[in-house]
This record gives structure tokens, sequence and C-alpha cells, in this order.
């Protein structure tokens, strides 16, 4: 048959992308001790992995501090660094435990009213509005158990996909799926309470 002598898409194997190979020269240079390659790494990733901590936190100075933690435990740690994964997953799941640590250090809050959302042309009652949804944001997934909160982030306010949070969940797409639903609910009921 011809159709049996076409290789299938998973047999056929992927070819690096020059990021993709300029990123594992810098990783194999960075375990070998080469600072520049690590400040490399650092470079590729700070923004990514600051939003995320920003997100999470929702203040500044403790985004900024996470996210220099995380590439300080990620360069004690990558001589042990598997490549199987993405760097990119390994850092988004340091970064997410060091937040998680710091939101139980710190509990109940989540300061989501320190963002600054520029709005065009907005009145001071829209831009007073907008404030108090935010405050009452920052309330609602305050009070979300940590598995939900950490997909809410990831997806809805980062950005990332089911697969991408899978991997840093170390969780199947269904579960995350299944994490956003009942965030979701949760969230709409805590809402609806909210405006009663």
């Amino acid at each position: 048959m011809i159709g049996s002598s076409i290789p299938s898409p998973a047999s056929v194997p992927a070819t690096p992308t020059p990021d993709e190979l300029r990123e594992a020269a810098d990783i194999a240079a960075a375990r070998g001790g080469c600072d520049d390659a690590f400040r490399a790494l650092v470079e590729r990733h700070q923004h990514r992995i600051h939003r995320l901590c920003f997100h999470y936190l929702g203040n500044e100075a403790d985004a900024v501090e996470a996210c220099q933690d995380t590439f300080v435990r990620a360069h004690r740690a990558l001589p042990r660094f598997q490549p199987r994964a993405r760097l990119s997953t390994w850092l988004h799941r340091i970064a997410l435990n060091l937040c998680r640590d710091r939101i139980r250090r710190r509990r109940p809050t989540i300061a989501l009213d320190d963002l600054d959302f520029p709005c065009e042309g907005a009145s001071p009652d829209e831009a007073a509005i907008r404030e108090a949804d935010l405050a009452k944001l920052d309330r609602a997934l305050a009070t979300l158990p940590a598995r939900l909160r950490d997909v809410v982030v990831l997806s809805c306010l980062e950005g990332l996909s089911h697969a991408e949070c899978a991997a840093i969940l170390k969780c199947g797409e269904r579960a995350i799926e299944g994490r956003l639903y009942r965030a979701r609910q949760r969230l709409a009921v805590w809402w609806a309470k909210a405006e009663a």
C-alpha cells in the first residue's frame, strides 16, 4: 500500500529551530560553568518568569524577588536539569513553587489592585469601577485553593496553553480543563454573592 510507506507524524523527528539549538548550547555551557551562557538564558526567560510572578503575587517588589530567586535556584540546580522538558517549563515550575511559598507565608491576600491598566479616555467613574472590580477579583482569587488559582493564573492571566499548564503543573490537559472549569464555577458563585 502507498499509505503505509508514509511515516506517521509521530515517527518523524522534529528538527530543532535555531533558537532551540542556541538554547541547548547555552544550557550545556552553563552546566559547564559558563556564566555568560547562564546570563543569556536568564535574559531569554526573565520577562515571562517575572510576568508569571507578578500575576501570581500581584506585587512588583515580591515579583522581582521571586523572579530573582527562581534564577538563583535554577543556577544551583542546573547540573541536575534533565532536558526532557523545555527549560521554560522547568523555570515556570520553579517560579510557581516559589510564588506558592510566598502566598502561604503572607495569607490571605493577593494585591491585584496594584495592577496598572491604563485606559484611554476612561472617566473617573469608570476608573473607580475598574479599581473596585480589580480589588474584587483580588479577593475572589484569594478564596481559591492553590490548585485552582495556579491554573487561573497560568492559563487566564499568563495566556499559557493547556499543554504548557499541564507540563508546569505535572498533570494531564484534561485535569487542567477540569480545574479551570471548577475555578470558574467558584469564581462565578463568589462574584454573585459579592454582588448581592
